[in-house]
């Protein structure tokens, strides 16, 4: 069963940086698309960044654009969101996401905690 999990959450001031990580087991070959979301209190989950199956095609909403930047490693096992010039706004619980065709299905973490106050 794929597992998704998400580290690297916490509380930065504004204008700071945090990575976060998504790891990924459970499966054979490779996943395809991977996503990071976030969710703020009140409000509807978004899509901030996706990437390809081999990482060679990005995506980041215009909210994060330039601050924000997803990546994958080579092993196609781990996904990062750097993110840097954090804002208040920013602040959400972060999820991972991962599309796998061999079964079909959607797979969720159960989300980071990010925290942006002075």
């Amino acid at each position: 069963q794929v597992q998704l999990v998400e580290s690297g959450g916490g509380l930065v001031q504004p204008g700071g940086s945090l990575k976060l990580s998504c790891a990924a087991s459970g499966f054979t070959g490779s996943l395809d698309a991977m996503n990071w979301y976030r969710q703020a209190p009140g409000k509807e989950r978004e899509w901030i960044a996706g990437i390809s199956d081999f990482g060679g095609v990005t995506g980041h909403a215009d909210s994060v654009k330039g601050r924000f930047t997803i990546s994958r490693d080579s092993a196609k096992t781990t996904m990062y969101l750097d993110m840097n010039s954090l804002k208040s706004e920013d602040t959400a619980v972060y999820y991972c996401n991962a599309f796998w065709s061999r079964t079909d299905l959607n797979y969720w973490g159960q989300g980071t905690q990010v925290t942006v106050s002075s």
